[in-house]
């Protein structure tokens, strides 16, 4: 199981950071510097930096993402109480007592998130497209951010794998086709 080692707030607002995410973290930073010295023939420096800088990105791009959450949530007038990081993830944290909300302000909590990380993703493909080819670890670092940004946060978040706001969504499709 895993531990809560931190909650910080801001305000009402809680972070809730599990063991698993500095786990998480070390792997996510060890693979990416991997990549970046055999893949991109970077030198073994280089590639630690590398690693290191896309690691702290990708967790910047999960709060952007989850603060596209809480900010479409508060427009609802349901608000978010926090995030949650686990390995190199995060959820979204409701108040236990929410009633039971109609589909529609689950469609536009749960698009939230996509939607921020969209607007990350568009200035990243035009930056990765004016430095084509990208060359050294900041280069290299914009080319992440747009992988990143696309492939976790944007569409990977629509994907219905269980934990996602893409299955949020597949599930309140069935229950309106249901119903």
């Amino acid at each position: 199981m895993t531990t809560e080692i931190s909650t910080w707030r801001i305000g009402e607002f809680s972070f809730r950071l599990q063991s698993s995410a500095i786990a998480g973290s070390f792997l996510l930073w060890g693979l990416l510097s991997l990549l970046g010295w055999r893949l991109l023939h970077l030198p073994p420096g280089d590639a630690l930096l590398l690693g290191l800088l896309a690691t702290a990105a990708h967790w910047i791009l999960a709060v952007i993402h989850q603060l596209g959450h809480a900010w479409a949530a508060s427009r609802t007038g349901y608000p978010m109480i926090g995030i949650r990081f686990w390995w190199v993830l995060s959820t979204s944290l409701y108040p236990s007592n929410e009633p039971e909300l109609p589909a529609h302000i689950h469609v536009r909590r749960a698009l939230g998130g996509p939607t921020w990380s969209l607007v990350v993703l568009i200035p990243a493909a035009v930056w990765t497209w004016l430095i084509w080819p990208p060359q050294g670890v900041m280069g290299w670092l914009v080319v992440f951010v747009l992988a990143d940004s696309l492939l976790t946060f944007t569409t990977g978040a629509l994907l219905p794998l269980g934990f996602t706001d893409g299955s949020t969504l597949l599930r309140l499709w069935k229950n309106r086709k249901a119903s």
